[in-house]
């Protein structure tokens, strides 16, 4: 089982800044810098959604579809569609 650690590095610009690390049950364990618009935050999570577990739902979503060591280590969220075009409408889905 993979453990996703977000971390706020900055909540008080746009785009909020975050350090997410991705841990495997071997201590393997992969570092990542996330940015998120509150644009993007509020369409895809909503405005009373607390942007971390919004990040991690993000991860999980990468996750299920690649290794933790091919995610890159610095995007911005709005990116992940680029890769995976299903990435909006499935993070928009109740959880």
């Amino acid at each position: 089982m993979l453990e996703i650690e977000v971390s706020f590095v900055d909540v008080e610009r746009s785009p909020w800044r975050f350090h997410v690390r991705v841990v495997d049950d071997d201590g393997s364990s992969t570092e990542h810098d996330v940015t998120l618009s509150r644009a993007d935050h509020e369409r895809l999570a909503g405005a009373d959604a607390a942007p971390g577990p919004f990040i991690s739902a993000c991860f999980e979503f990468l996750l299920a579809r690649e290794p933790k060591e091919s995610i890159l280590r610095s995007f911005d969220i709005s990116q992940i569609s680029t890769y995976f075009p299903e990435f909006e409408r499935e993070i928009l889905r109740p959880r």
